[in-house]
């Protein structure tokens, strides 16, 4: 096994699971950054320490951490008496990511329900749409419960511990 505090294996992980969030839709550089501080004890960096770790122009780390920054997933800091920003992402900001779908599943159905008004509910197309909406609204209801869930578990564990 690896010593876990070998500076490659980790560049090496950051680059695979980096890749592993865009093919899921997230910008490159933005999923390298949030894996990179993720990976660190102290959960946070410097625009220049990431711009070295990542082998990252200053111009693309900024680029992903306005990015980070808008959708919530990275905060901006400065230690007092420091003229340098870190930036620190949330510790359960992939929790946070996966229970924001439901606003986007509520916009599909939305949509979806627009389309089997759009081509009538009586064609194939419409029942098409239709099954659509029903699977996101199914969804819902289950990913809310999944949530419910994955609180009490982590409450139950924080107790334990």
């Amino acid at each position: 096994m690896p010593d876990p505090r070998d500076t490659q294996v980790i560049e090496q992980f950051v680059e695979r699971f980096a890749q592993v969030l865009v093919d899921s839709g997230m910008p490159r550089i933005a999923s390298r950054i949030a894996i990179a501080i993720m990976a660190t004890d102290e959960g946070r960096l410097t625009a220049a320490e990431l711009a070295e770790r990542l082998h990252a122009s200053p111009a693309a780390v900024s680029g992903g951490v306005r990015y980070l920054t808008q959708v919530g997933i990275v905060h901006r800091g400065r230690e007092r008496g420091s003229r340098r920003d870190h930036f620190t992402v949330e510790h359960d900001w992939l929790y946070q990511t996966i229970a924001q779908r439901d606003s986007i599943l509520v916009r599909w159905s939305a949509g979806l329900r627009e389309g089997v008004q759009a081509v009538g509910g009586d064609t194939p197309a419409g029942r098409r749409f239709a099954e659509s909406v029903e699977f996101f609204e199914f969804l819902r209801g289950e990913m809310e419960g999944v949530l419910d869930r994955w609180e009490a578990h982590r409450r139950a564990a924080t107790t334990r511990a």
